[in-house]
């Protein structure tokens, strides 16, 4: 389907934008078409018993195309943000393109780690190493909080949003920061949905209320109360989570955030000091460049810093909630 999909859009010269200010090429949508029929001949192979070098073709065409696609999924974040916010939809092809690059790397990361498994001689849908088939029921774990080495870092990664959500709260408040007034930047969001004014009203942000979001999942990674739901949820009370239902947005999200706001850490300072050239400062917002540098450097630390906390309380959350074959379990 995603090759299908890409081979359309070269042929017809639709416009499929990679960034705000740059699009995918035809060419490149071919490649990236060639790239998934290459995925998919090498996911059925998977299923067969290969000698050597087919074992090497197979594993090295999944390792080359699931960080290819997962480029592409990195637009995510900013779309969720953009629909949460009534802001209106920037790019119809643009989020089907992210959308099909997500479903292709989660199914091939699923196929790869399966082979990866059955490759090892452990159990493709477990992991552990069982005698007996793998069509037992599943055994859980019992919720369990994360490790210090997970929490310390996942909460000092946060504290990178500090700066950015003070400057947005700044504005939201009525007051002046990075050379931008807030009558400038509630005038520059006046487009908005009446949520998002009602949440600037009080002072909220509507992309801090969005990182605020992002904390909730972080801890509920990183405690029990995300492995069983608590008394709150009242009907759900005491049942077991289902580990994709936070697993899934949280490698969703954090994949993307964690690239972007890589980027703008290393451009801010590279920029400032002239190895790259600086961004165009908005006018309508009065702006100027240093204050636009210091604002990509913050948005740089707080995406950066949910990104790799989400990564890391992810992996602990896997680990902590993989469940087992019974066989496994005597």
């Amino acid at each position: 389907m995603y090759a299908v999909v890409e081979v359309s859009w070269a042929a017809t010269g639709i416009t499929v934008p990679f960034t705000p200010h740059t699009s995918y090429s035809p060419v490149v949508q071919l490649i990236l078409a060639a790239l998934a029929i290459a995925a998919c001949v090498a996911c059925r192979a998977t299923g067969r018993q290969l000698d050597r070098p087919g074992r090497m073709a197979v594993g090295g065409t999944l390792v080359l195309t699931v960080p290819v696609f997962a480029m592409g999924t990195t637009g995510l974040p900013a779309y969720f943000v953009t629909l949460a916010a009534g802001s209106g939809l920037e790019s119809a092809t643009g989020l089907a393109h992210v959308l099909l690059s997500t479903a292709l790397t989660a199914a091939l990361v699923l196929v790869a780690l399966s082979y990866r498994r059955r490759q090892s001689g452990s159990c493709p849908r477990c992991g552990q190493r069982h005698t007996g088939g793998y069509d037992v029921p599943l055994v859980h774990p019992g919720a369990t909080t994360a490790s210090r080495r997970t929490r310390r870092p996942a909460y000092l990664l946060m504290c990178g949003m500090l700066p950015w959500a003070g400057v947005k709260t700044v504005w939201t408040l009525g007051g002046d920061a990075l050379g931008i007034t807030a009558a400038k930047w509630k005038e520059s969001n006046s487009g908005g949905s009446a949520a998002a004014k009602a949440l600037a009203e009080v002072g909220i942000d509507v992309t801090v209320l969005a990182a605020g979001l992002g904390f909730l999942l972080l801890t509920g990674l990183m405690y029990p109360w995300g492995q069983v739901f608590p008394r709150w949820t009242l009907v759900l009370s005491g049942r077991r989570v289902p580990r994709l239902l936070p697993l899934i947005p949280a490698w969703l999200t954090a994949f993307g955030l964690s690239v972007y706001g890589v980027f703008l850490v290393i451009y801010a300072p590279l920029a400032a000091l002239g190895a790259l050239p600086a961004p165009e400062p908005d006018a309508d917002l009065g702006a100027t460049v240093s204050g636009t540098l210091w604002l990509a450097a913050f948005g740089g630390l707080a995406f950066g810093g949910l990104g790799f906390a989400l990564l890391a309380a992810a992996r602990s959350y896997s680990a902590r909630t993989r469940p087992g074959c019974a066989t496994a379990h005597p």
